[in-house]
């Protein structure tokens, strides 16, 4: 076994490497677009907008929210890669588009728990205290409260892109070059099971080890800081 792990390191390493790199980079674009949509999707969650006796930014993004948790990321990545072309026949989908938007939207889903829970962690005093002094809603979200929530924001932000990293090997099924898609390769061309997974398991442990470290680091200078 360690014979055949040396020999798949020696002829496929450019393989393993385009594959860590597929998945850094579709964990990357994944976490940044997701917490765009996810902090529109906190905002709305908080909003006070009411019409008669419902706040429809709050139940739109609540419902978006339970439905996105609330099924399986498989199920979602599936809905997506057959539901676009379907629905924009006259353009050519491509399949790692579909994958990405759908990995997008169940990451916002869960990034604007994350955003929700910190903003929720500011003393409503300074929310208060700001509105006192002049600000408006916009500025004292800016200004005030945000700047205060990144210390509780900021690490889970972290945790999700690591979940992130795992989770796009489910993007595999679909072929879109991420490590597990690598492994498929070599496998129909070596037609060996374990060895590529070994490898590709230490890869994903490496990555996912190294940022969880790095996490605890910060964590502990944003407690120092405080």
């Amino acid at each position: 076994m360690i014979n055949n792990i040396g020999r798949l390191l020696e002829k496929y390493w450019n393989l393993f490497l385009v594959g860590t790199g597929n998945t850094l980079l579709l964990s990357a674009i994944t976490v940044f677009l997701g917490i765009i949509i996810g902090s529109l999707l906190a905002l709305m969650r908080i909003s006070k907008l009411k019409v008669g006796n419902c706040r429809p930014l709050n139940l739109i993004a609540t419902i978006y929210v339970e439905i996105i948790r609330g099924t399986p990321l498989l199920l979602q990545l599936y809905f997506f890669y057959f539901l676009l072309p379907m629905m924009i026949p006259s353009f050519s989908i491509d399949k790692t588009f579909s994958i990405l938007l759908a990995l997008c939207l169940n990451s916002g889903a869960y990034v604007a728990e994350i955003i929700r829970a910190g903003i929720s962690a500011v003393d409503k005093g300074q929310t208060e205290a700001a509105r006192s002094l002049g600000l408006n809603y916009r500025q004292t979200m800016m200004k005030v409260i945000f700047p205060q929530a990144i210390k509780n924001i900021l690490p889970a932000l972290c945790n999700e892109f690591v979940s992130v990293i795992k989770e796009t090997s489910l993007a595999s099924t679909f072929f879109v070059g991420d490590l597990m898609t690598q492994y498929k390769t070599i496998n129909g061309a070596t037609y060996l099971s374990i060895e590529p997974l070994i490898i590709i398991g230490v890869i994903y442990f490496v990555l996912t080890f190294t940022l969880s470290k790095a996490i605890a680091v910060l964590e502990r200078r944003l407690k120092t800081s405080d």
